[in-house]
């Protein structure tokens, strides 16, 4: 799962707490980890959704002022047949 720095500062800040991604298979886990640039991620729970699912809350935990801001980002990723829900933390530097 590729994230920009940004996002992933943000994560390290406790300020966004969830990932959406479109794709034909995932490439995390539920309780997996991902080894990044800022450090170790924890991945937290998995959910399969449809975009039409993501609220105002939700849109706001990754990183988005809104709903609409989330789908302006979302028109912009690659098309793929699995939506899914994803949360992230920090949980240090990496070894």
């Amino acid at each position: 799962m590729l994230l920009k720095l940004e996002v992933l500062e943000a994560i390290k800040r406790g300020e966004v707490t969830l990932q959406f991604r479109r794709w034909t298979r995932p490439t995390v886990k539920p309780g997996g980890t991902l080894k990044t640039k800022v450090g170790l991620l924890r991945i937290g729970r998995i959910d399969d959704m449809s975009p039409d699912d993501v609220g105002e809350a939700d849109a706001r935990k990754a990183g988005f002022r809104d709903v609409a801001e989330f789908r302006r980002w979302l028109d912009t990723m690659k098309q793929g047949p699995l939506f899914q829900r994803i949360e992230v933390s920090y949980l240090g530097e990496a070894e």
